[in-house]
């Protein structure tokens, strides 16, 4: 018998933890759905903070909240994924406003919640656009990847520099620098991500080009 065999009884065995349970789509779905609405309530609180007023008086941040929602709730591509991730940010930011409308309410500021209201319905394209964000961030290809992080920095600069030149003498500039800080550092992280060349470019012109054309909306509709 070889000296130097060693006997199989005598190795010592690596503990290995057990992997853990995926989160059921179900439950992630219901977590995003409770944080849309919780999101519209804080906002109403948020509106009587006056370091947060602004903020919680602009788009862009709710904007971010659903599609980080959409990612929260599992959002994949493919044929059906899709068109479930643009679906759902729609409810999700018309959660977001029957919360903001059912807090004021409560809290005594009359507010009424209407189909034709502004808001409302750009809640509608503007839901959409969240769930391809959250599904295109998600991708293998870094041109969709590079692409979403464009337009995530396209609405919150674009809106930024709108308040600066439409309401910052009543709101202060503070919160709308912040944002377009917030936006350019996306178009950054887009840019520094992205392997290729390609990809640097798609990341850049999105936001660029995306921001110019969310400012032109914001003026054009008087939102």
């Amino acid at each position: 018998m070889n000296a130097t065999a060693t006997d199989p009884r005598q190795q010592l065995t690596v503990p290995v933890d057990p992997p853990t349970p995926a989160v059921p789509a179900l439950v992630r779905v219901t977590m995003a759905l409770t944080g849309a609405a919780l999101a519209g309530v804080l906002t109403s609180f948020g509106q009587a903070v006056p370091g947060l007023a602004s903020v919680s008086n602009s788009a862009g941040p709710w904007f971010a909240v659903a599609a980080a929602l959409c990612l929260l709730a599992g959002v994949r591509g493919g044929r059906l994924g899709l068109p479930l991730a643009m679906s759902l940010g729609v409810v999700l930011l018309e959660l977001m406003h029957v919360g903001y409308w059912a807090t004021s309410n409560l809290r005594g500021y009359p507010d009424v919640l209407s189909l034709t209201n502004f808001w409302v319905l750009m809640g509608v394209p503007a839901g959409i656009l969240a769930g391809a964000v959250a599904v295109a961030v998600r991708s293998r290809d870094e041109r969709w990847r590079a692409a979403a992080l464009g337009v995530g920095a396209a609405v919150l600069v674009g809106e930024g520099v709108r308040a600066l030149l439409q309401v910052a003498d009543t709101t202060g500039v503070g919160a709308w620098v912040v944002e377009i800080v917030v936006g350019a550092a996306l178009v950054v992280v887009g840019v520094c991500t992205s392997r290729t060349q390609i990809g640097r470019v798609v990341a850049l012109g999105t936001g660029v080009v995306g921001a110019v054309g969310v400012l032109g909306a914001f003026l054009l509709l008087g939102g």
